[in-house]
């Protein structure tokens, strides 16, 4: 007899499609039988060792976050309660150009440095791997959801060229190839960049190319954080449309916003350029959270020049006052190329979190002055990270309403005051911009947190409510789901959310999360071949 039976649910198929009603018989991890209409039409109905009654719950796919920074979370924190509670069933790592894999001791430790505000030390992290596979074998250990995973192209640069600003030799070239060729056999889904953040942001149009010719060939995709999100958006958008075309190799626009006073209103153009370039054939696809401000590091907003030779440098050209004194100006008068090129609006930064604990006071504050700024970055070691409020809320929703739109929570697991994204973006979606403001019915949301993730993924076997697939399902109230956690309450979990599985087994049951740990890494088909989005 099969392992559960999940009875009379209002089945959302990931689709698109209209809902119906149905028995969805469960067994091996596995979606085995679905029974529609079973008890309307008088039939047999589905047996199992176990009955869970739906009754007025809405059965879908589990939600795939396609842009996480849990690389080390998922690791430290087997409960993982942040996404598990959401209803993410997959998260795709290795965002931004900056990860733990591959690497060596040297480039470990700079990495590490570079990205604590992303992670945290990871002193409580035995990294006993450097490469790809390595990493994902130490996923495969048990941990709470699924996890997919991305080559940092910064982290491949930094291993090969370091962190100094200049082009890589023909051999340097050549090396960064092989590092993602070994990565894409080993099981990674595509290539990252964080081409604001040092030191992805060195490499030029040309380099990037060769890199994602390789990964083209393995079938996978890029995902670059581009040049500017502010002043020049949507010149380094199509700049990364015209680089993927040149090397034909997939896109997917990282977390595609059109953020700062330069962009208010502009969603339409962006969207009309990836509408003419899909129409020409290209492979595009991207993803959003549904709010309005941004987080990364207060680190990330220095210009590039003062980023150059990693966190030692920075910190010494920080302590000279000539220098400080240099970059602020940059970053005041001229528009620094970390802040996206728009001069800094000191009240539009937010502290989020820290690690010294006698700067726990200036959490949840806005900054006043670059003074105010260096002295975190200098006391903190390059730590705080930061919201920045400088998004549109009608970009926002104009964005999220395209074809080929899916949901990242970009969500940064660590600080006092994390984003409240982190915890809330899946019910975000289904509770404010599917019920309250009607901006995505019920099935196209639902479609496009999963069966469109899922196929830019090219996962043959997730991301639909369908017989043979993955039992990875979220079974959800429609009418009450929301997000719990806010600006001044980032950590509160959702509600409206009782039970989530993975790989067919309760992660979160009745609204509590078990002690299951399910998870695995997925890893790229070594058959896998380039299909287009739908």
């Amino acid at each position: 007899m099969e392992e559960l039976v999940i009875r009379d649910a209002d089945v959302v198929d990931g689709s698109g499609a209209p809902s119906y009603r149905a028995d969805v018989v469960v067994d091996r991890g596995r979606i085995v039988s679905i029974v529609k209409e079973a008890a309307a039409a008088g039939c047999q109905r589905p047996k199992a060792r176990r009955e869970l009654d739906a009754e007025g719950l809405t059965l879908s796919p589990g939600f795939i976050d396609m842009h996480a920074h849990s690389d080390l979370a998922l690791l430290r924190d087997p409960d993982h309660s942040a996404k598990a509670a959401q209803g993410v069933t997959l998260e795709v790592l290795g965002q931004d150009g900056l990860s733990y894999a591959p690497v060596d001791d040297r480039t470990l430790a700079e990495v590490r440095r570079a990205i604590t505000g992303w992670n945290g030390h990871g002193d409580d992290i035995d990294f006993d791997w450097r490469s790809v596979g390595g990493y994902l074998d130490r996923l495969d250990r048990g941990i709470a959801v699924n996890a997919a995973y991305l080559i940092p192209q910064g982290t491949v640069r930094a291993l090969v060229v370091g962190w100094e600003d200049r082009e890589a030799t023909p051999e340097e070239l050549d090396r960064m190839r092989q590092l993602i060729a070994e990565g894409m056999e080993q099981g990674a889904v595509g290539m990252s960049s964080g081409l604001t953040y040092t030191p992805g942001m060195y490499a030029k149009d040309a380099e990037l190319t060769e890199l994602c010719r390789v990964v083209a060939r393995y079938g996978g995709y890029y995902c670059p954080h581009h040049r500017s999100y502010g002043a020049g958006a949507l010149e380094a958008y199509a700049e990364m449309v015209a680089l993927t075309r040149e090397a034909g190799c997939s896109l997917h626009l990282a977390h595609a916003t059109m953020n700062f006073g330069v962009n208010e209103g502009r969603a339409p153009e962006l969207l009309s350029l990836l509408d003419e370039a899909l129409a020409s054939g290209a492979d595009i696809s991207l993803d959003t959270y549904p709010y309005t401000p941004g987080c990364t590091t207060l680190v990330a907003m220095l210009p590039s020049w003062a980023s150059e030779g990693g966190p030692e440098e920075i910190l010494r050209r920080l302590a000279d006052d000539e220098v400080s004194e240099r970059i602020r100006h940059h970053l005041e008068v001229i528009g620094s190329d970390g802040c996206h090129g728009v001069p800094m609006e000191w009240d539009t930064i937010e502290i989020a979190g820290v690690t010294d604990p006698t700067l726990s006071h200036y959490v949840g504050r806005r900054l006043d002055s670059w003074a105010t700024a260096r002295h975190l970055l200098l006391t903190d070691r390059l730590a705080p990270s930061i919201l920045q409020h400088v998004g549109h809320e009608d970009n926002v929703r104009t964005i999220m309403r395209h074809r080929v739109h899916t949901g990242g929570s970009d969500g940064i697991l660590q600080g006092a005051k994390p984003h409240p994204r982190a915890y809330g973006t899946f019910p975000q979606y289904l509770g404010t911009y599917v019920r309250e403001l009607g901006v995505l019915s019920l099935e196209e949301c639902v479609a496009h947190l999963t069966s469109r993730p899922a196929s830019r993924l090219r996962l043959p076997d997730r991301g639909l409510v369908k017989e043979g697939y993955r039992a990875d399902l979220v079974l959800f109230d429609p009418r009450t789901v929301a997000p719990g956690s806010t600006f001044e309450n980032p950590r509160r979990l959702p509600t409206g959310i009782p039970h989530v599985l993975v790989n067919g087994r309760f992660v979160i049951e009745d609204g509590h999360r078990t002690d299951a740990l399910p998870g695995r890494a997925v890893r790229r088909s070594p058959m896998q071949r380039n299909t287009r989005l739908l």
